[in-house]
C-alpha cells in the first residue's frame, strides 16, 4: 500500500507541473527566435535569441536564479555566468549540441559537473538549460508546418504557486466494501487544489522556435 501512496504523491506532484506549464504558455509574454538558418518562422535556437531574452529579462530587472561557477584548472572546463533557468524539450538537445562553440558549454563541462541540476543540459551565455520531454510543443504550427517549442525562460519574481489551506493534498481510500454494490473493487486516489499566478510577467518569456536538425522518432 505504501508504495502506490508513494507513486500516487508522484503523479499528483506531476500534475501539478503540467497545469504550471500550461498556464505559462497562456499567459506569459513571447519572443519569437530570429537568428536561426532553417528559414522558418520562427526560426530554430540560435545563441542570439539567448543573448536577446537575458538582455530583455536584464533590462527588467529580474532576479537570476542561479549565481555564476567560477573557473578551476580542469581541461576542457570553464566558468558559467549568473543565470536564469531555461526549460525546453528535450527534443532540442540536438539543436544545443549544435551551438558547442558559439557560446553553449554541455554540463559536463562545467568546473564542477555536480554543480549542474538533475535535468539541466547545459549553459548559454546567462541562461541555464534544463530539458524535460513534458516541455510544451505546438505540432506543426510554424509558418512551414513544424513543430513550435516553447522555451521558457524566467527570474526568481516571475511566478507564484498558491496552495488552499487545508487542500494542498488528500489521499483517498475507500475498501471495496464501500466502493461499490459487489464489494470487488477499492478506490485509490488523491485530489488537491491549487491556483497559480504571474508576479511579475516582465520577469519571464516564452521563446518560440523550430528545429534545426530534423527528429527521428521511433
Amino acid at each position: 500500500m505504501a508504495w502506490v501512496s508513494d507513486r500516487l504523491a508522484v503523479s499528483m506532484r506531476q500534475a501539478e507541473d503540467l497545469i504550471l506549464r500550461d498556464y505559462i504558455v497562456s499567459a506569459a509574454s513571447e519572443i519569437m527566435a530570429g537568428g536561426g538558418d532553417n528559414g522558418d518562422n520562427p526560426t530554430n535556437l540560435a545563441p542570439s535569441d539567448f543573448s536577446l531574452v537575458a538582455t530583455t529579462l536584464d533590462t527588467n530587472n529580474s532576479y537570476k536564479f542561479v549565481s555564476g561557477i567560477q573557473g578551476e584548472d580542469r581541461f576542457g572546463t570553464g566558468p558559467v555566468r549568473s543565470s536564469y533557468f531555461c526549460l525546453s524539450s528535450t527534443e532540442l538537445q540536438t539543436d544545443f549540441d549544435g551551438m558547442v562553440g558559439q557560446g553553449f558549454k554541455n554540463q559536463w563541462d562545467y568546473p564542477q559537473p555536480s554543480d549542474a541540476l538533475l535535468n539541466e543540459y547545459g549553459n548559454i551565455f546567462n541562461v541555464r538549460i534544463l530539458t524535460s520531454s513534458q516541455a510544451p510543443v505546438a505540432r506543426g504550427a510554424s509558418a512551414n508546418g513544424q513543430d513550435v517549442y516553447y522555451n521558457t525562460v524566467l527570474g526568481k519574481q516571475a511566478l507564484t504557486h498558491i496552495n488552499q489551506d487545508g487542500q494542498s493534498m488528500k489521499l483517498i481510500y475507500r475498501d471495496p466494501y464501500y466502493s461499490g454494490m459487489l464489494a470487488q473493487n477499492a478506490t485509490l486516489a488523491v485530489k488537491f487544489a491549487q491556483s497559480q499566478g504571474l508576479t511579475q510577467d516582465t520577469a519571464i518569456r516564452n521563446v518560440l522556435s523550430t528545429r534545426r536538425y530534423s527528429l527521428l522518432i521511433y
